[in-house]
């Protein structure tokens, strides 16, 4: 694997995090874009911080290059209980596209979720659960992720959309299952870090380019 530049974009959340430190792990150059960079206490000498917002695309777009790697790990904060209308994913995604265009960078991770779809491999009760809870409980977030991948989908560059399922805080273990433009079976689970570890080692990987990832163990 060749070292790249790696660029985060929501650096500071979960998978943000986890991608950060993923990337410096295996040498890669890395750039934390957070709207708050104090949530990011980390020192590296591959690490360059910067105070950004995927809304305002001003504030990261000189630090895109033909050789990113960008991972676009934004999230809305409130969850079950808070969930409320936004466009944070959608013109998130627009406004990275377009200025990823202007600065000739093709390489792109989008995070979405699993529940966006229901799949028709999953156990009886998470299918009941994704579409009746929280299919419900989380009915704005979903829309404006659904909105994203439509409009990443659109987008001739080289992106990947990520579909995690239920997400944890456990330790990455480097041994998962993904498909690519198919349904994953018994796909409930998967750690923020081997999301991260996916990501930074299938950047080349041109099987998922313009692909929808399903993971899980």
């Amino acid at each position: 694997m060749q070292r790249n530049t790696i660029l985060v974009l929501g650096a500071g959340g979960g998978i943000g995090r986890q991608a950060v430190e993923a990337g410096l792990a295996e040498g890669h150059r890395v750039i934390a874009v957070l709207r708050t960079p104090s949530k990011l206490p980390l020192t590296h000498p591959d690490l360059t911080i910067v105070r950004g917002d995927i809304l305002q695309p001003s504030t990261f777009e000189s630090h895109l290059s033909g050789e990113t790697v960008v991972v676009s790990a934004i999230g809305v904060s409130g969850g079950l209980k808070g969930d409320k209308p936004t466009t944070l994913y959608s013109q998130g995604a627009l406004n990275l596209l377009e200025a990823m265009k202007r600065r000739g960078t093709r390489r792109v991770y989008f995070i979405s979720a699993s529940a966006v779809e229901i799949s028709p491999v999953m156990p009886a009760f998470a299918r009941f659960a994704a579409k009746n809870i929280l299919g419900k409980l989380l009915r704005h977030m979903y829309a404006d992720l659904r909105l994203m991948e439509s409009k990443v989908k659109e987008s001739d560059l080289d992106w990947t959309i990520i579909r995690p399922p239920r997400l944890t805080n456990k330790a990455g273990t480097g041994h998962y299952r993904f498909a690519v433009n198919q349904w994953l079976k018994n796909s409930l689970s998967i750690s923020r870090a081997d999301v991260a570890d996916f990501m930074i080692h299938h950047s080349e990987d041109t099987d998922t380019y313009k692909g929808i990832v399903e993971m899980g163990y």
